[in-house]
């Protein structure tokens, strides 16, 4: 038998703790030059706009969902899909970084563990249907991401090798792709007591089949990432470093952090993980300083984006326990 491997204490803490020691250097290293950045009375604005326009970007995110729930076939209620998922995004900064995706998955399956949120759907879904669901999102958001890295050019062959992924969406690779996807989520998530009922039962067919290229979930996670780069590109206006580089490829290097903020298993809410690598991608062009003091005023704008939706959320949804919702 062949022995395998294993870092102790699995390898979302290394890459945790890998991704924290980068930074940490990067900051001691040019802590007096950060200290020396001071920001202007439009500086102060731009960032105050990009919590505004990244604020709007998670309303179109969780609009996007509601795109993607329809798409799978489902009718979703609008207002009740967004104020879901407004609600639990903040828990992506939770340990283990499974939350907002555990109270999205309990609240499609008729139970929103103990919260007042209305029902997104008319009818509940069983397992496999909100697995699907909750799984799909983040999965077509990490390939619109990587379709926006070859506006930054060719990048060394990078801009040919980013949007391969659309080709993975295709109906004859896609099944397999997600149903194996689908089958260690359920697992995993069964075991965590996430699911209700039968959480290996199988459907008839899965609830994308027949359905195609999912084109409007696809397009409707585009925007909301050109949203949240504009959002970035706030911050990249309030130190003045638009001139060092295309805004092509401050897109595409945007767009490769996200995903990888998104997907690699490291700190809950891609901490750490974003502004990596987003610093080893874009220091040899722009310099180190100020691109730090982006990536750390962008950490910042996006976590007041995130604790302001939350915070609206959840007053109207204490404005409907008050009301009748229909």
């Amino acid at each position: 038998m062949t022995a395998r491997f294993a870092l102790p204490g699995g390898v979302r803490r290394w890459i945790t703790l890998a991704s924290a020691g980068f930074l940490v250097a990067a900051l001691l290293g040019h802590g007096r030059q950060l200290l020396e950045l001071q920001l202007d009375g439009q500086g102060c604005l731009w960032l105050l706009l990009g919590v505004g326009v990244s604020l709007l970007s998670l309303v179109v995110n969780g609009l996007a969902w509601g795109v993607l729930l329809r798409w799978l076939g489902h009718r979703p209620r609008w207002a009740a899909v967004v104020l879901l998922f407004l609600s639990s995004n903040l828990r992506k900064y939770l340990p283990g970084g499974i939350w907002h995706l555990a109270q999205r998955l309990r609240s499609l399956q008729g139970a929103a563990a103990g919260t007042p949120l209305p029902k997104p759907l008319p009818e509940p879904l069983s397992g496999r249907e909100a697995v699907v669901a909750v799984l799909l999102e983040p999965l077509l958001a990490a390939v619109a991401a990587l379709a926006l890295v070859p506006l930054g050019g060719w990048q060394g062959g990078l801009g040919l090798l980013a949007p391969m992924p659309l080709l993975a969406l295709l109906p004859r690779w896609f099944t397999p792709l997600l149903e194996r996807l689908e089958r260690q989520r359920m697992q995993q998530w069964s075991e965590r007591g996430l699911l209700q009922g039968e959480a290996t039962a199988a459907a008839a067919a899965p609830p994308w089949q027949g359905r195609g290229y999912p084109w409007p979930p696809l397009l409707a996670q585009l925007a909301f990432l050109l949203l949240r780069f504009g959002g970035f590109a706030c911050c990249v206006q309030a130190f003045d470093l638009a001139y060092s580089l295309g805004w092509g490829g401050w897109l595409a290097g945007f767009a490769l952090a996200w995903t990888a903020g998104l997907v690699v298993p490291g700190a809950p809410g891609g901490l750490g993980v974003f502004e990596t690598v987003l610093l080893l991608r874009l220091t040899a062009v722009v310099p180190e300083a100020p691109l730090l003091a982006v990536a750390i005023s962008y950490r910042l704008v996006s976590a007041a984006a995130d604790l302001l939706a939350a915070a609206t959320a959840r007053r109207d949804l204490a404005a409907i326990r008050n009301s009748t919702y229909c």
